[in-house]
């Protein structure tokens, strides 16, 4: 058989070719798209390196994949902790965070090794203490990696498990079974794709107290025409602490600053605040960018300090941007929770969006406000997807062209409007 018949066959030409063939074609195909993956990956890496809120309005790099190529949550997190893994972090204030597995992003652009082998390494990689010297870290993935070359993720989890008995004999260090003493403590974190959290340990009343708040707003959402709540139990509880704040900090009943609500301070030029460039200042937190200080100020308490050229205070606005209880409760008549397509986050999980921003001169009326979750009213605000209001009065969304190019807008159909 000729060179030419080894190239790719159409469904109805294959019965023509021998079984060494076909084998060999199918061994060829798998490393193709091994290749295509680790290509994939890298772009990812380097939208994620830019600012992946800035490049595609997404808060994490697992919330792009999800929403771009129409994956389940596990699957998304799955490629995206590969991206982090096997390619530099964003730099925060320095260099880029080096990559945890660069020996396997290598094996992986041979297309030599795929994803159930990649997990396996990078996750015994992950369990390996930061005490270990990196000439010894580097050493046992080669070890791993070349192991790959002809084994599947369960022989490698295998030698993982050795691997991991050689490097760090003791193990984890034994649990506190006496918890009663613990002294509370709060830690606030970056994350390396550039997120950031919490880290917390918790007196026994203190974590009794949060989570008997929490559980009620952390309960799946009741099913939609028979789509269930695809949400995780972490995914629940974070989108639970999220509300859980921002109700505490909306509240007048709660002690605040200099004997007013607890606001937030946001501080930028007057010049960078009109051309909607350059970054704010946010109290407590530090520089944020310009489009993030607008997302605060679209529905929070927020008072605005302005600054002129040479920094002195031009205007104190007042918080005349957040929606009345009337405006509310016509929104959620109208939108019965996130109006974004697809979302099923209910109205008190929600906030009122201004369709024609505040500078713009978009004022607070109904027919420019528009009921969004958290993460829709992020992405609204940082990536190319548009909405207004359709002639009927409904909210409608239209997407970037890069996922739609025929422009078709779209709707939320998933809440039943009364």
């Amino acid at each position: 058989m000729s060179s030419d018949d080894a190239s790719p066959k159409t469904t109805t030409e294959w019965w023509r070719v021998d079984t060494a063939t076909l084998h060999a074609r199918k061994q060829e195909l798998e490393v193709l798209k091994r290749q295509l993956d680790a290509e994939q990956n890298a772009i990812l890496a380097e939208i994620n390196s830019r600012g992946i809120r800035g490049c595609s309005g997404h808060s994490t790099l697992a919330g792009l994949i999800l929403e771009d190529f129409l994956v389940s949550d596990k699957e998304a997190a799955a490629r995206a902790d590969r991206v982090l893994a096997l390619h530099p972090g964003p730099s925060i204030g320095g260099d880029p965070e080096p990559p945890l597995a660069p020996l396997t992003a290598e094996a992986a652009a041979e297309g030599a090794i795929g994803g159930g082998q990649i997990d396996a390494i990078i996750k015994t990689l992950a369990r390996i203490p930061s005490t270990v010297p990196d000439k010894d870290v580097r050493a046992g993935e080669k070890i791993l990696v070349e192991l790959a070359r002809h084994a599947g993720p369960r022989q490698i989890a295998r030698a993982g498990r050795r691997l991991l008995d050689k490097l760090d004999p003791d193990g984890k260090q034994p649990r506190n079974e006496d918890p009663k003493d613990t002294r509370p403590e709060l830690r606030f974190i970056k994350h390396r794709d550039g997120t950031l959290g919490l880290k917390a340990r918790l007196d026994l009343e203190t974590y009794a107290r949060l989570k008997s708040d929490l559980d009620p707003m952390a309960k799946p959402h009741k099913a939609i025409d028979g789509i269930r709540d695809a949400r995780t139990q972490d995914e629940r509880y974070g989108d639970a602490f999220t509300d859980y704040v921002r109700l505490k900090t909306t509240s007048r009943n709660l002690p605040g600053q200099a004997g007013e609500a607890t606001h937030i301070l946001v501080t930028m030029s007057y010049d960078d605040l009109i051309r909607d460039i350059g970054e704010a200042h946010l109290d407590l937190v530090g520089p944020i960018s310009a489009t993030d200080a607008r997302i605060l100020a679209c529905d929070a308490r927020v008072r605005p300090g302005v600054l002129g050229t040479a920094g002195e205070p031009l205007d104190i606005g007042r918080s005349k941007r957040t929606v009345s209880l009337a405006q509310k409760y016509a929104l959620t008549l109208r939108d019965g929770g996130c109006a974004f397509p697809g979302c099923d986050m209910p109205v008190p999980r929600c906030t009122a969006h201004h369709i024609v921003f505040w500078r713009h001169h978009g004022e607070t009326k109904i027919d420019n406000l528009v009921l969004l979750c958290t993460k829709h009213h992020r992405l609204i605000h940082r990536s190319e997807w548009k909405v207004q209001i359709a002639q009927d009065g409904l909210p409608e969304f239209t997407p970037p062209t890069y996922l739609d190019p025929t422009g078709t807008p779209r709707r939320n159909t998933m809440h039943l409007r009364t």
